[in-house]
């Protein structure tokens, strides 16, 4: 006796459209749990490494590296060859978020503690009165406004469906012109590699691994996952993982005002992550204007 289609057993190995479901929801709450906190600790490794990179080199091998790596792995396992119109969303991206973006940040750093930094790319008024040096909180604005254009521009334009592949076609972007931009401004006149402590080896590596490798990547994959208003929450709890780590290892003030503000506002995120959204395919809410480290 013939059985009909529903009738018949499903394959070995096939998920269900609910396992599969799921399994997204999963992916979804790490990346934003990589990004709330290894962006946040960014700002602090950036801190440490300009100790002895100058800002444009240090960003620039950090996102040459991470999208060398990304880029020799991904094309394989995901079998998409990348288009010229992916290429040229990779490099506008690239170089609005991490030459423009990444790099204004590694670049204030040398005169902004990490955790002003962080609040001056990300919501306002949270700490207390220390005074900013203007240029370099000039240059966290542009820096901010750059990452919300090129998060924008990245999320309705053609690019690889493996989000991992875009995530390095825009790292190795990003990271080129932030080494054409380091040999403009003379920075390798007189750096020697030699000369690089222990700790900015370290922190350059963190930023490779972590920020670039892990956090990046996850931002790439929640534009293409969630909605606008969730992705955008980071910029409120990077600033508050900045300013705690500033404080703990580099010394940096902590008010009470901070801790009080810092309480509100991760609630105020709770909140927004767990409420109930629009399908992100349908949602056309802008971004926030966040800037990552």
């Amino acid at each position: 006796m013939s059985t009909s289609i529903a009738e018949q057993p499903k394959a070995t190995g096939a998920s269900t459209p609910r396992q599969s479901s799921a399994r997204t929801k999963i992916l979804v709450l790490v990346a934003f749990a990589a990004v709330y906190v290894v962006w946040g600790s960014t700002y602090l490794a950036i801190r440490v490494g300009i100790e002895s990179f100058p800002p444009f080199i240090l960003a620039g091998i950090r996102h040459v590296t991470a999208g060398l790596v990304l880029y020799a792995v991904f094309p394989r396992k995901s079998g998409i060859r990348p288009t010229k119109a992916h290429w040229w969303t990779a490099a506008v991206t690239g170089f609005m978020l991490l030459f423009v973006g990444n790099g204004g940040v590694s670049w204030a750093e040398q005169t902004v503690p990490s955790g002003i930094a962080a609040l001056l790319v990300g919501p306002a008024h949270l700490g207390g009165s220390e005074r900013v040096e203007p240029r370099g909180a000039a240059v966290l604005m542009i820096a901010s406004l750059a990452w919300a254009w090129g998060s924008l521009y990245s999320k309705h334009r053609d690019k690889p469906a493996a989000p991992m592949l875009n995530a390095g076609m825009q790292s190795f972007a990003g990271g080129v012109a932030l080494l054409i931009a380091a040999t403009l401004t003379g920075e390798f006149h007189g750096f020697h590699f030699a000369a690089v402590s222990a700790r900015s080896w370290l922190a350059l590596v963190y930023l490779i691994a972590f920020g670039s490798g892990i956090g990046f990547s996850a931002y790439v994959f929640l534009l293409e996952k969630s909605t606008p208003a969730r992705v955008g929450t980071y910029a409120f709890v990077n600033p508050v993982v900045a300013l705690f780590l500033g404080w703990l290892i580099l010394a940096e003030p902590l008010s009470l005002r901070t801790f009080l503000a810092a309480g509100v506002i991760l609630t105020a995120v709770i909140l927004v992550i767990t409420a109930p959204h629009p399908d992100p395919v349908r949602t056309k809410e802008p971004l926030p204007a966040p800037g990552e480290a």
